[in-house]
């Protein structure tokens, strides 16, 4: 286990934020989870966010109502204390040697991408699609929006700028080559969705590769 300082937690709604450990000796690959532990030994695991070239740990956080952990890391100052696993897990963005990458995300489920693009900047993928409810709810968006192929997704909003629907309506969007490997990451009925739908058009299953976050009981 490691004892990480707080260095900052940054709301964007009253239930998302970020939060910013200081890394200490922790190493990570893009896709890597950490479980982080309230006060009461109640863990839950966390996409880190953060590029591997930087010296504090990034993890966006929905703050569920009922949730132990997530309400417990909200009320965190700087300089307080918290317990964090090494690093977990098997979803590698980009990973794939020798292939192009499709990136779809929903809600907290853009974290693992974002930590891909910030270890390789020169590494951008095909495409990348990212819906949330409303615009405000979408982190790090000027940053996304580097990607020349970048579509955002707002369930709940009407905006002339992004698209108006759930995500699965941006899916014609996808581009198919045998060389590309696609990478969901969010909620399980987006991810269950969408890896039908690839599936049908032929894209075969060891090519979708899928990470679920959960909302139950404040998990992720």
């Amino acid at each position: 286990m490691n004892t990480l300082t707080v260095r900052k937690v940054i709301f964007k709604t009253e239930e998302l934020f970020e939060l910013q450990l200081e890394r200490g000796n922790i190493q990570f690959e893009p896709g890597a989870c950490v479980a982080l532990f309230s006060d009461s030994t109640e863990s839950r695991p966390y996409s880190i966010a953060a590029g591997t070239g930087e010296e504090i740990l990034r993890f966006l956080i929905r703050r569920v109502p009922e949730g132990i952990v997530s309400n417990w890391l909200a009320q965190r100052q700087p300089g307080d204390k918290v317990t964090a696993s090494a690093p977990f897990g098997w979803f590698r963005p980009g990973h794939a040697v020798g292939s192009r990458s499709v990136f779809i995300a929903t809600g907290t489920g853009i974290a693992p991408f974002l930590s891909y693009l910030r270890s390789n900047p020169q590494g951008a993928p095909e495409l990348c699609l990212y819906g949330v409810r409303r615009q405000l709810e979408a982190f790090n968006l000027e940053e996304l929006q580097q990607i020349d192929n970048f579509y955002l997704a707002l369930s709940q909003e009407d905006d002339n700028n992004h698209f108006h629907g759930r995500i699965n309506g941006l899916l014609e969007q996808i581009p198919f080559a045998d060389d590309i490997h696609y990478y969901l990451c969010g909620l399980d009925t987006m991810i269950d969705e969408t890896s039908s739908w690839l599936e049908n058009h032929g894209v075969a299953y060891t090519q979708i590769h899928r990470e679920i976050f959960f909302y139950e009981d404040g998990q992720l």
